[in-house]
């Protein structure tokens, strides 16, 4: 039953056909896919399409093709069981016949107007020539009956007989074949070109046809001749043609020869692409120019391999090793393939590249299916021969120019990684893949450190005193001298492992006496090698907790000298300063794990800090401080750590004295490395908070973490920063303001977020911790788009987020997160009643919160001390506020940091207008105005203002107004000055803001207007409407005698637009009316008319006289005014402008009869011609509109 269950099982997977789909064609060679979808074979191939895995198991080559009676090849008829047993000559002359059709069709030339129509001849040519391939597979597995040796001497039917002589006479028609199309290598330059010749139409020239043709001819024969020997299982002979030894052809022979030409073919390609690629891309590039070659080697894999295992025929390995063998021999060699392959510039490096690579291609299965975990047959006995040429070639230093073979020959990239490697030579337990993936010298190394500890442990030291006579006995000065890079490397890997597992000591200075034997010109790998190594061994002994000293004082002083040297450089010395800077990088790699590994810090740490870096970091480029930035960072949080652990081992209760003096001795030799940092470094950052060469990140970063270590042990900072270093670093790095706001954002929030250190601070009583803190909070804030104040251009249109970068927002946020946790912050929200505090994440708004809360709390204070107090402490906040503003106001525009001034401004002003009502304020708001709103080139109305500040003032004007007015209403002290400050800033906007068409409906939105509109107490609205109505009289409606003031319809407009959004007083009829009569009076335009009798109608019908109320009385007060002073030189316009006065308020112009019928009778006494008739009928049409008061007035005049 298990037999019979294997076999089910071996059919079921033998058996996987896809019966339900009809191929269209038979499989062929195809690159003309897209291998986007990861795919690596066409549809069409042999291996997708499933020819391959039917070879193999000997099914039918195309079961559901040649079905049919008849069959057309070469556009004939034949009968499909017999054609190839009657006419195998003739159908192979087509097959020749087609050939030569498509190699003519290869010499026209094929220009894009023709492409189309030879790509479908070539096409059509080839399908026919691969068709008939097909069908002899398909003839010979179906059709083809195996001969009965019994039977030979009876009588057999004529078609017998030639279906007898048909196999021997496919031996010689497919020899003749192959010998008519030649070898693929031999193909001229034409056809060997259409390998690479692919485009996106899929339209081909012939030469691409031809190509393909040949290769599914090559292929085609090799299954044909597979699929006849598994038919008649005998030997075929041919008939017509002797193999190339000189015997009889047999289908096995010709089988074996067409292997052995198509694989020298197929190699001989190969070194073509070969000689033309670089050592640096040996890897990256196949040895097949076409995905179609990839296929046949495949195909080659599976079918000789397959051959191999049932038969004593050859595996793929063997073949391919066979020839290449042949290209280390000499040409007059015998033993030379029958076929010429040619000649290998470097063969060694060529077997290498092309076994990797057809190694590679294991990976696919029957199918081409990708399988990274297929098994490949082993190719290790010719691997081995190219080894030991490999090392033979190059001296016993095993190397191959582009094959880095993993784990023979790579360098060491630092100190720890050495010692890494040797730590994992002596363990005891060793990695099982050893033997695969590590050179033989290690696997010595592991071997040496086995047999010195074991014959230790069991022997004492004698053994080792043997082994270490005999090494060091290897190594003298000669030996020195000649050491190459990979030698060096041994040669430390070597001793480190004895320094591991013996004697460090007497290993280490037996090394230092060997390395004086160097030769000192050497090649700068050559010299970072030796650094590296001699960092090694200062890493293990401070790993080993032993003195440094030697090895510190030796290092120290090679880097220092280094360190000048490259100070010294010029920058345009580029190698050199490249060469120097590898070592001094090792230095310094080295230095931090010493750091970080040691268990304590012995004073020889201090020479390791010396004044190299000092000159290091004056000389070093943005790139290189950040590496030389990154290890002080690592060395000051080591310092911190191990001083916290001197500590806690200090304060614990009944440490014995020798004990608490060693610890006091740790903490001396932690204080003097302490001091090194200070001494070498401190100095440079200090000098650089405002150069652009720091990383501002890293400066930010480096400053706290020298802020936190003078925390930890302050005696250890230097005399300038002394007697409170703390405060002194903070001054300098957090509370300066020529600070880069990046540098003070980054540098306070690691200070803040340090809890204890924060606490420490705000209760220190020499200083106001908090408040400072806030100030440069505020002023981190408001120069956020410092940075971007050369990109004008890009940023009118873009948000303030999107102009600042993103790293210092999230930045900025943060610092925002950690300052609202502090005391002073919390407490004045709670007395502002503000129960949510504002989210961090918009820094900005956060901002405008904060000073609003500082408003609101100065509102609930009630008594003056406390409200004296908060005014002193807000203004500790603000410090140099306009200082921060400063650059978004110079010739450089920023949008966004306009946007931002004004705006976060304009709050301040009007949220803490109380504050500035105070004497001890105003001073700053007098120059918040000054600054920002009437700044030189305000006050030049001819000039133009930026676009951007306009557009930033349109916006907050409302806010300055308002909070000005506040502070008028509000001043402890009535300042005039203020007052006229309100004018003047009234004045000058509203012009800049008046639309250039006198549209009311386009006033809506003028800032001045806006003002009157937005929520505020009534005093404070009526003090600014007092304002705005006084600056229109002086400014804006002055007629310089006759002549009209500028811009009088858009003046106009705007005053219609007051008296709409706000109601009217009498001080405005006072200073309004007169001027738009004068207006009506003396201006012909029609606009101005027009608006000038709008705000008249407005005026008079707010002043209604049905009631005797004041307004009235002013009202006929300022008309009588008019009358006098205007009613003699220009009786008919005053006449017109109070008729239209009469048609809203009778009673008004009634009032005014006795003044005009004086003003006419004082006119004609003084013109003298007696009564002026027209003047009279004027008068009289104005009477007439005031029903019978005027009709008895007409009749008085009569």
């Amino acid at each position: 039953m298990d037999g019979c269950s294997a076999v089910a099982t071996f059919l079921t997977d033998s058996l996987e056909l896809e019966l339900g789909a009809e191929w269209c064609k038979p499989p062929c060679f195809s690159c003309a896919f897209d291998n986007r979808e990861g795919k690596f074979f066409s549809g069409e191939s042999y291996l997708a399409s499933g020819a391959l895995k039917r070879l193999i198991l000997n099914l039918d080559p195309l079961p559901t093709n040649f079905e049919e009676d008849t069959v057309e090849l070469f556009g004939i008829q034949w009968v499909t069981e017999t054609a190839l047993a009657n006419s195998c000559r003739e159908l192979f002359h087509l097959f020749r016949q087609q050939l030569f059709n498509l190699e003519s069709l290869v010499q026209v030339s094929c220009d894009f107007g023709k492409i189309a129509t030879l790509h479908s001849k070539a096409d059509g040519i080839r399908q026919q020539c691969v068709t008939f391939l097909h069908y002899i597979k398909v003839f010979i597995f179906r059709f083809l009956k195996v001969q009965d040796a019994e039977s030979h001497n009876l009588p057999v039917h004529p078609y017998e007989a030639l279906e007898a002589q048909l196999p021997s006479m496919l031996v010689d028609e497919l020899r003749g074949l192959l010998l008519y199309i030649g070898h693929l290598a031999e193909l001229p330059s034409v056809t060997l070109g259409a390998f690479v010749n692919q485009n996106q139409i899929k339209l081909f020239p012939p030469s691409w046809h031809l190509l393909h043709l040949y290769l599914d001819t090559h292929w085609l024969v090799l299954e044909i001749l597979h699929i006849l020997g598994e038919k008649l299982k005998q030997v075929v002979y041919g008939r017509q043609f002797i193999s190339q030894a000189g015997d009889n052809l047999t289908n096995v022979s010709l089988f074996e020869e067409h292997c052995e030409n198509l694989f020298c073919d197929l190699i001989s390609l190969a070194l073509n692409r070969y000689d033309k690629v670089r050592p640096s891309e040996a890897l990256m590039i196949d040895h097949y120019s076409c995905s179609c070659v990839k296929e046949l080697w495949v195909l080659l894999i599976h079918l000789l391999d397959h051959r191999s295992k049932w038969s004593v025929a050859e595996s793929f390995w063997n073949w391919l090793n066979k020839l290449l063998k042949t290209l280390f021999e000499k040409s007059s060699d015998q033993r030379r393939p029958s076929v010429s392959l040619t000649q290998a510039k470097d063969p060694l490096g060529f077997s290498w590249w092309i076994s990797v690579h057809v190694a590679s291609l294991y990976q696919f299965d029957r199918h081409g299916v990708s399988d990274e975990m297929r098994q490949m047959e082993s190719n290790w006995s010719f691997t081995e021969e190219l080894l030991k040429q490999s090392v033979t070639v190059q001296n016993s230093s095993f190397s191959i120019s582009w094959l880095p073979l993993k784990g023979l020959t790579n360098m060491i990239k630092s100190p720890l990684s050495m010692l890494t490697m040797v730590k994992t030579c002596c363990c005891d337990k060793q990695d099982p893949d050893l033997y695969k993936s590590s050179s033989s010298y290690i696997i010595f190394l592991c071997i040496l450190a086995k047999v010195i500890k074991k014959a230790m442990k069991n022997s004492g030291p004698h053994p080792w005193k043997q082994v270490k006579g005999r090494i060091y006995s290897k190594f003298h000065q000669k030996r020195m001298e000649e050491l190459t890079e990979v030698g060096l490397q041994n040669f430390f890997n070597l001793f480190l492992l004895l320094a591991a597992v013996a004697e460090i000591e007497d290993v280490a200075s037996h090394v230092l006496e060997l390395l004086r034997f160097l030769r000192p010109a050497s090649t700068a790998s050559h010299r970072a090698l030796v650094w590296k190594g001699q960092m090694a061994f200062l890493l293990m002994y401070a790993q080993k907790n032993l003195d440094i000293g030697v090895w510190a004082e030796k290092l120290s002083c090679e880097f220092q000298e280094k360190a000048k040297e490259f100070l010294v450089s010029k920058n345009d010395e580029m190698v050199q300063r490249h060469t120097l800077w590898t070592l001094l990088s090792i230095y310094i790699d080295g230095v931090q794990e010493v750091f970080e590994t040691s268990c304590c810090l012995y004073p020889s740490y201090e020479h390791l800090l010396n004044d190299g870096f000092s000159m290091l970091l004056r000389a070093c480029r943005e790139c290189e401080l950040r590496t030389v930035l990154s290890f002080l960072q690592a060395v000051l949080a080591r310092i911190r750590s191990v001083h916290q652990q001197l500590c806690q081992e200090l304060q614990k209760e009944n440490v014995d004295l020798n004990v608490q003096s060693l610890l006091l001795a740790k903490e001396r030799h932690l204080a003097a490395v302490a001091s090194a940092l200070w001494r070498h470094f401190f100095s440079f950052l200090k000098s650089q908070r405002m150069a652009h060469l720091v990383p501002l990140s890293q400066l930010a970063d480096a400053a706290a973490d020298f802020t936190l270590l003078a925390v930890d042990m302050p005696n250890t900072a230097p005399s300038d920063l002394q007697p409170q270093p703390v405060m002194s670093i903070i001054q300098l790095f957090g509370w300066d303001d020529i600070i880069w706001p990046q540098v003070v954002a980054r540098y306070l929030s690691h200070l803040l977020q340090n809890s204890t250190v924060c606490e420490a601070l705000s209760q220190s009583s020499c200083v106001s911790f908090q408040s400072l803190t806030i100030r440069s909070w505020i002023r981190c804030v408001l120069q956020m788009h410092i940075k971007q104040l050369s990109e004008s251009d890009l940023l009118i249109d873009m948000n303030s987020e999107q102009a600042v970068e993103k790293e210092y927002m999230e930045q900025l946020a943060e610092m925002t997160r950690l300052l609202f946790k502090l005391s002073e912050v919390k407490n004045i929200f709670s007395k502002a009643q503000i129960d949510h505090l504002p989210s961090p994440e918009d820094p900005k708004q956060a901002l405008i919160q904060f000073l609003e809360a500082v408003g609101m709390t100065y509102g609930s204070l009630q008594t003056f001390s406390d409200k004296s107090a908060l005014v002193t402490k807000s203004l500790e906040y603000l410090g140099e506020v306009l200082k921060y503003i400063k650059p978004y106001l110079g010739k450089k525009i920023s949008s966004a940091g306009l946007q931002l001034t004004y705006g976060i401004m304009g709050i301040l002003v009007k949220s803490w207008a109380q504050i500035f009502a105070t004497s001890k304020a105003q001073k700053l708001l007098f120059r918040i105005i000054d600054c920002l709103l009437l700044p030189h080139t305000v006050l030049q109305q001819e000039k133009e203002l930026p676009a951007p500040m306009l557009t930033a003032i349109q916006k907050s004007l409302p806010l300055y107004l308002q909070g000005i007015s506040i502070v008028c209403c509000q001043s402890q002290n009535p300042n005039a000055y203020l007052n006229q400050l309100l004018r003047n800033v009234i004045e000058q906007y509203i012009g800049r803001f008046l639309p250039t068409s006198p549209c009311v409906s386009d006033l809506g939105q003028h800032p001045v207007l806006l003002a009157l509109r937005s929520p505020a107490s009534l005093p404070v609205i009526t003090t600014l409407r007092k304002h705005i109505v006084h600056t229109i009289r002086k400014s804006y409606l002055e007629f310089k005698g006759s002549s009209p003031p500028p811009r009088l319809a858009s003046t106009l407009a705007f005053i219609l637009q007051l008296f709409k959004d706000t109601s009217m007083a009498i001080c405005d009829l006072d200073l309004l009316l007169p001027g738009i009569l004068k207006c009506l009076l003396l201006v012909s335009e029609p606009q101005v008319k027009k608006l000038a009798t709008e705000n008249l109608q407005c005026m008079v019908k707010t002043c209604q006289v049905g009631s005797e109320g004041e307004p009235a009385t002013q009202l006929t007060s300022l008309f009588r005014q008019f009358i006098q002073d205007y009613g003699m030189q220009y009786s008919y316009h005053v006449y017109s402008i109070l008729e239209t006065v009469a048609t809203l308020d009778q009673h008004v112009v009634i009032h005014l009869i006795p003044t005009l019928t004086q003003s006419l009778k004082d006119s004609e006494l003084k013109w003298g011609l007696g009564r002026n008739i027209t003047q009279r009928e004027a008068y009289s049409k104005l009477l007439s509109h005031l029903g019978q008061v005027g009709q008895d007035e007409k009749r008085r005049l009569k």
